[in-house]
């Protein structure tokens, strides 16, 4: 393991740059991003996305790790960018999100587990805010917020499906307020999209205080603001704001920093770790939320457009089992060899591809072996990306490490020297429906979208408060490129996709379009990854995945 100042001085920080945190973690300050941000030049920006995947993953965080790995062992100064591990997944069926294998960012214990506090910094502005939204009503409520009409919720960052329907205000004090108030898991909090989408702390508070809390009686918008809410909720986040430098299991530089979910929110890290990666490497390689119908095109609709930046280069992470998944195979059928799922799990890889030519992304697939994948059905995958004129390269981080990887870092470079750049799919000034529209036309095959009853009173509501700007952030199913998570591979002939509700993040800039049921406060399995969990006489934690 490197020093901090090591680590600091392999992207050219010196030590006046840096603020110890956490043994060899250290917080870059927002101020000393900015100046960096601010020189130029810039380096390459990669984005690494991936197919539809399994309820396991299929590793893009491995493949971002080994990559900036692979880049170093070439000889180029390369970051990972990665979004901070939530407690919630951690102890629930996903595990960690530090990476495995040869291909971890360290202290992978401690990132896992809480790092250097930021998520509970998120969780502690956010009930900040439900706090004085309660005791604005106790104390007579000025501000004739209509109590059936609050719309913030309260946050935890633990999986607990108990709290996803609460009453709160169920006091003896005829002052108290009744009414409903569920939780949400913190990296669904519009606090944490804002953490990751802030410029700087005046950036911050303007966007803490344009959050909606709730609407009066008669119909107008009531804000943070309004609670005189976002000085102190910037005042819990100074520090969270603040990127965290680690490094890779080799020594690579590595960010990692905030967690917004990857369909409620636009589910990456935040736009300070990627100007700080851009400005001080050859090579920022940043990992995206589930696929390039989720992920990617977030990433290319919402986060370049706040970067000023488009993406110069895109790794697609294929494995066999989420294309067995798609072809049919259950996914413990696609855990061995199934050439005929596989065969028709294809049509869905196609679609992928099809998606980073539609964002404008010059695109490698990395073919992520798992133990026990078949050479016949790793050629099959090989043959139809050259179909579709695509370079495959085979990445080996978790069992190889840096030295796994190389064959694609050298992919990358090449693809990222074609001088191809990303485009959104649709102009900055285009109506949310039709944008939604237009995402579901060109990356979901879809036919068309169906807006019920009272998605088109959500857009109504909208347009009449003034919120109808920004980008959409679709939340829907990652299971699929539909919004049935049943439904596989492309979906069939004069399909459409239905919005049940547009909601607004006015503080994160975007409009919510919800597909579906979309869960956002997950429960426990019936054996939680907790159950492994423990920590040794000696003090040693164990048993995080």
């Amino acid at each position: 393991m490197r020093s901090l100042p090591e680590l600091g001085r392999a992207l050219g920080l010196g030590p006046e740059e840096l603020r110890p945190a956490l043994g060899t973690v250290g917080k870059v300050p927002v101020s000393v991003v900015r100046a960096w941000a601010e020189r130029g030049p810039r380096g390459k920006l990669v984005l690494v996305t991936g197919v539809t995947p399994t309820r396991h993953g299929e590793g893009k965080t491995v493949t971002v790790i080994g990559l900036a790995d692979g880049l170093a062992r070439a000889g180029r100064r390369a970051v990972a960018c990665l979004r901070q591990p939530s407690l919630g997944p951690t102890f629930g069926v996903k595990g960690g999100a530090t990476g495995g294998g040869r291909a971890t960012v360290e202290p992978a214990a401690e990132i896992n587990l809480g790092f250097t506090g930021d998520i509970h910094a998120v969780a502690a502005a956010h009930n900040l805010l439900s706090a004085l939204v309660d005791n604005h009503l106790f104390h007579g409520n000025a501000l004739g917020i209509d109590p059936a009409r609050i719309l913030w919720p309260r946050t935890t960052d633990t999986e607990d499906r108990a709290l996803r329907h609460v009453t709160v205000g169920k006091l003896p004090d005829p002052r108290s307020v009744v009414h409903d108030n569920p939780f949400v898991i913190t990296a669904a909090s519009e606090v944490m999209a804002i953490l990751a989408l802030a410029r700087d702390y005046a950036d911050l508070k303007q966007r803490l205080g344009r959050m909606l809390v709730a609407f009066d009686r008669a119909g107008a918008a009531v804000r943070a603001t309004d609670l005189k809410a976002e000085g102190a909720m910037a005042a819990v986040l100074r520090d969270a704001l603040e990127p965290n430098l680690v490094q890779t299991s080799e020594g690579v530089p590595a960010l990692v920093h905030a967690g917004p979910f990857g369909n409620i929110a636009h589910g990456t890290c935040s736009r300070l770790a990627i100007e700080l990666g851009l400005a001080t490497s050859e090579y920022c390689v940043v990992e995206a939320g589930f696929a390039t119908d989720l992920g990617a095109e977030k990433f290319v609709d919402i986060v370049t457009p706040v970067l000023g930046v488009p993406v110069d280069a895109a790794v697609l992470v294929v494995t066999q089992r989420s294309l067995r998944v798609q072809g049919g195979a259950t996914e413990a059928e696609a855990e061995q060899p199934a050439p005929a799922a596989l065969a028709r799990g294809l049509e869905s890889l196609e679609q992928h591809l099809a998606n980073l030519e539609a964002l404008g992304l010059a695109g490698v697939v990395a073919l992520n072996r798992f133990p026990g994948d078949s050479d016949a059905e790793a050629e099959a995958i090989r043959t139809g990306c050259r179909a579709h004129g695509v370079e495959l390269a085979v990445s080996r981080g978790f069992e190889e490490g840096g030295a796994g990887t190389v064959e694609l870092a050298r992919a990358v470079e090449a693809a990222a020297g074609l001088g191809r750049r990303s485009r959104p799919l649709y102009p900055p000034d285009t109506a949310p429906e039709r944008q939604l529209e237009i995402i579901a036309r060109m990356l979901y095959a879809a036919s068309g979208v169906e807006t019920l009853e009272e998605a088109a009173a959500d857009l109504a509501t909208w347009a009449r408060i003034g919120e109808r700007s920004g980008p959409v952030c679709v939340a829907k199913t990652p299971l699929s490129l539909s919004d049935d998570p049943k439904l596989r591979n492309r979906p069939p002939p004069g399909y459409r996709v239905h919005v049940d509700r547009f909601l607004r993040s006015a503080g994160a800039g975007f409009t919510v379009a919800q597909l579906g049921t979309v869960e956002l406060m997950p429960g426990l399995p019936t054996h939680p990854a907790s159950e492994g969990i423990d920590v040794t006489p000696d003090g040693r934690v164990v048993g995080v995945h």
